[in-house]
């Protein structure tokens, strides 16, 4: 294995490259890995790229295997992909997953990554972060067989957490979006598209993943009585405003945070981390969660890449990167 890399950095905010970067001779415990596919994930590496991850965040933003600080340099990413080269007999040749950024080949800890089932596509695994994350917010809503619910932004989360959720039996469950281009993305998960007017009310549990305050003042009106929203947008550094007046307290709403950073209480006694990333790739056995992969690019690309993905002119749920 070359003792040498290509990794995207984020220089400053607005502006990436790729830099070669040495490579650790593995040691014991340790694997060596060369990636196949990494991916990004838009919405929180959109927030990395111009520079709006608040100070106050700077640590509890950081990934596994971030080199560098906000706001920049800084090399960040958790959708990686690879083949393993060195290290454990068991693994090697085997198609891993690991929370690393993008780069060519890595060294990490044996236990830092989770095999991919024989059943999924590696090209399809580099969805098994945003699917964990669907994972852990259905885990914090814990909704029951026929529930009513809703998923407020058809972004590369919300559309994990409806094709998560699809499954459940009995269950009604909806696709909100502003923009109707993501009716054939509902239709392969197997849920319902409505755009925000016209969407179905009285629902036990919203999941918003809009990014935006006006939907998630919309997830509130779509609750019924004694109703919940999961909250999944984070919002960088912006304030949003969040309408409790009116029948919020009447009715009894309830606004829950979930992040994938902890799992939720409930689990913590019976779960491990790795359970959960192991649960997520077993969902992606679903060919349906193609659906999420709208774009790819080579490497090489990745810094003119990465700025029409953070302003919305390259639009795309999950963007897969090739590696050579």
């Amino acid at each position: 294995m070359e003792r040498t890399a290509n990794a995207y950095w984020l220089r400053s905010p607005g502006a990436g490259e790729i830099q070669p970067v040495p490579l650790p001779d593995v040691g014991p415990g340790e694997i060596g890995v060369r990636t196949l596919y990494s991916a990004v994930s838009r919405g929180t590496e959109a927030l990395v790229f111009d520079g709006r991850v608040p100070p106050s965040q700077h640590e509890t933003m950081r990934a596994p295997f971030q080199d560098g600080d906000f706001p920049g340099p800084v090399k960040y990413g958790y959708l990686n992909v690879g083949v393993v080269e060195e290290g454990q007999p068991e693994l090697l040749g085997r198609p891993v997953f690991c929370l690393y950024p993008h780069q060519t080949r890595y060294v990490v800890p044996a236990g830092a990554v989770t095999p991919i089932p024989d059943d999924v596509p590696p090209e399809r695994a580099v969805l098994a972060g945003t699917v964990e994350t669907a994972v852990n917010a259905a885990w914090d809503a814990a909704p029951l067989v026929g529930d009513r619910i809703a998923v407020v932004g058809a972004g590369m989360v919300g559309c994990a957490v409806a094709g998560v959720l699809a499954g459940l039996p009995g269950a009604r469950v909806q696709l909100v979006d502003v923009d109707p281009s993501r009716v054939p993305v509902a239709e392969a998960l197997g849920v319902a598209f409505a755009e925000p007017p016209n969407a179905q009310m009285d629902c036990d549990f919203v999941f918003h993943t809009s990014g935006t305050g006006e939907g998630l003042a919309r997830s509130l009106d779509l609750l019924a009585a004694d109703g919940s929203v999961i909250e999944l947008s984070w919002y960088g550094d912006r304030e949003v405003m969040v309408p409790l007046g009116e029948a919020f307290h009447s009715r009894r709403l309830a606004i829950q945070g979930s992040q994938v950073g902890m799992l939720p209480p409930a689990r913590r006694g019976r779960r491990e981390f790795a359970d959960r990333m192991a649960l997520a790739l077993q969902l992606l056995a679903d060919p349906a969660f193609d659906a999420l992969i709208t774009g790819e690019s080579p490497f090489g690309e990745l810094p003119a890449v990465m700025p029409r993905l953070a302003d919305g002119t390259l639009p795309a749920l999950c963007h897969r990167i090739l590696y050579p």
